[in-house]
């Protein structure tokens, strides 16, 4: 029987019937209704895109978590075990992949979401943040809070110092040691210097100077300690420097947040306040977590 026939079916599929026209009407209907499902659930991730939020004791982490989850300033105390919040990016600040976006639309309701993941700064309990660290899954940046009064005097800005240094080298071991030829996916870093406010605080150009001066000085600190240590445990020399981690370039000269943009890390200083005088001043944070979202 031929296509063309009376009764072929592709005389059946264009004749006038009442059942090819309802099956007609339904492909029409539900084929795109069942593409947007399935591109829908492909293209919706299934974890919330996180940020670490790291820190030495007393910086201000916990308040900072606080208030963007609370939107007021409560009184907080020093943490002893990491939190994990969902939270909302707060109105006026819009997600870089929503930029084009109308705010009626669900997709940008639900780029707006993130989940803050607070850690403990106390010396001993610092190992939740490094835990996080060897294994960052879905980790869109970190958040290193730092007190900007503290770090005008040598013990907080040395203490302040050390534990940035081990958080930028456990980035720069994770770039460095990865298997594939493209390399992981680059994590930025935020240096917020939080008590803006206080008269003692330094500015945010000063505090990333001193942190950089400092942060030379623990390398070079960590160094001598290993080149001290190789004769005492009967070690050569060549075989230091190739078990020596250093960070940034090479480990000679002074160390520059810039040092870190060729391990897939970009390190920005911003200033702000989470509690204040003068009242909240923390635009400049959530500017920088809506560009990584």
């Amino acid at each position: 029987m031929a296509w063309y026939d009376e009764d072929s079916w592709a005389t059946a599929a264009f004749a006038p019937k009442g059942s090819t026209i309802a099956i007609t009407f339904l492909l029409a209907v539900l084929l795109p209704i069942l593409l947007h499902q399935f591109i829908y659930r492909k293209a919706t991730p299934t974890t919330l895109p996180s940020f670490l939020l790291i820190g030495p004791s007393g910086a201000g982490k916990t308040a900072f978590l606080t208030l963007t989850e609370r939107k007021v300033v409560a009184q907080t105390h020093t943490s002893t075990a990491p939190l994990a919040v969902e939270l909302l990016l707060p109105e006026g600040h819009t997600p870089q992949s929503s930029h084009y976006r109308s705010p009626g639309d669900p997709a940008y309701e639900r780029s707006r979401q993130f989940q803050l993941n607070d850690t403990p700064g106390h010396g001993k309990l610092r190992h939740f943040a490094t835990t996080q660290l060897a294994n960052p899954t879905n980790v869109r940046g970190i958040i290193f809070v730092v007190d900007a009064a503290a770090v005008a005097e040598e013990a907080g800005l040395n203490e302040t110092a050390e534990y940035l240094h081990d958080v930028l080298l456990a980035l720069q071991k994770r770039y460095t040691g990865a298997t594939s030829s493209k390399g992981p996916k680059e994590i930025p870093v935020l240096v917020a210097a939080n008590k803006m406010d206080l008269f003692t605080a330094l500015p945010p150009h000063l505090v990333a100077q001193q942190l950089e001066k400092a942060i030379s000085e623990v390398r070079k600190s960590r160094a001598k300690g290993l080149k001290d240590s190789g004769p005492a445990l009967g070690g050569e020399d060549d075989s230091l420097d190739e078990d020596r981690e250093w960070l940034g370039e090479g480990g000679e000269g002074s160390f520059e947040f810039a040092q870190m943009e060729e391990v897939g890390t970009t390190v920005t200083v911003q200033g702000g306040n989470v509690i204040g005088g003068d009242g909240v001043d923390v635009k400049s944070w959530y500017e920088w977590i809506a560009a990584q979202l």
